[in-house]
């Protein structure tokens, strides 16, 4: 008896004091709301399932999101999208639009077929496994724009000035196309890893030696090359196509170059590498998150 009075308080302890036992709710347990003011709250404590939201919302408030698309989602989204949809290597699915899912369905087919020629690869879970991530994917753009500590408007002011950024990096089509274009992406990276690029630029850098994919874009296609033809000239650039049979390479000053192979001496790849030098030491702490705040604001409005 005493065994099984034991094995009994351990099952309620391992299940996280759920409120729950045989189906019924534990004696002066008081259920909390599933979402909204007070969720999560409980006078027994214990474990809290699902996504820890620490963004600045009313006290005790949660998102009305499903737990089982919560636990979807941190199995096979969270390591791209970011834990809170905030985004990391992949875009922020924490907006009221997603660019490329505009309705509910779009959104379930992306799930289950992925974007061919980009990172988004496809689905093997059933129908009502994508339904429930998808759900809580559009429950994801209604949480609080992700906080971030610097003013926007002193950003732009040392992106276009100390920092030189437009030397390299378009917006709205104006500026440099050494790099990729920068006008939607607060859409597409979160603030954390728009910091970590600005001080560690190689680290979104693809590290596999893929062949170049027509139709995605950086940083999946993304590699510096080294070249040399047979006439002897030396050319340094970032890649901009390339099949075959021929290589198309931008430098510095924007000009494209274009070499069929069988012209080329030597053809070196530089894998994991960027061309961008880190800002570290350059800003400021307070100038790198305001950097960051311009960036997060970049929208995609033209």
């Amino acid at each position: 008896m005493k065994v099984l009075v034991v094995f009994g308080l351990f099952v309620l302890v391992a299940l996280g004091h759920t409120g729950r036992a045989a189906g019924r709710l534990v004696p002066g347990y008081a259920r909390p709301p599933a979402c909204g003011p007070g969720a999560g709250r409980h006078s027994a404590g214990g474990f809290s399932f699902g996504l820890n939201f620490s963004y600045a919302t009313p006290a005790g408030w949660r998102p009305c999101v499903p737990r089982d698309g919560a636990r979807l989602y941190q199995i096979h989204c969270a390591a791209c999208h970011g834990p809170r949809g905030e985004g990391a290597q992949g875009p922020t699915l924490a907006a009221p639009t997603l660019p490329r899912a505009s309705t509910e369905e779009l959104l379930l087919k992306i799930i289950k077929d992925g974007l061919p020629g980009t990172e988004m690869p496809g689905s093997r879970l059933d129908e009502t496994e994508i339904k429930q991530l998808g759900v809580f994917v559009l429950a994801l753009g209604k949480l609080p724009i992700e906080p971030v500590s610097g003013d926007a408007q002193r950003g732009a002011q040392l992106y276009f000035g100390k920092g030189a950024c437009a030397q390299c990096h378009a917006l709205k089509g104006r500026g440099g196309a050494f790099g990729p274009d920068l006008t939607g992406i607060g859409l597409q990276r979160g603030a954390a890893h728009l910091r970590q690029s600005l001080l560690e630029p190689a680290a979104d850098v693809p590290k596999s030696f893929a062949q170049y994919r027509p139709g995605t874009s950086v940083p999946e296609n993304f590699v510096q090359v080294r070249l040399v033809t047979r006439a002897g000239h030396r050319i340094s650039g970032v890649r901009v196509n390339e099949d075959t049979f021929s290589i198309q390479v931008r430098t510095l000053d924007g000009r494209v170059h274009s070499f069929f192979k069988e012209e080329l001496k030597e053809l070196h790849k530089d894998w994991g590498k960027s061309a961008m030098l880190s800002y570290r030491g350059v800003f400021s702490a307070t100038e790198l998150e305001d950097v960051v705040a311009f960036l997060v604001s970049l929208r995609g409005e033209r």
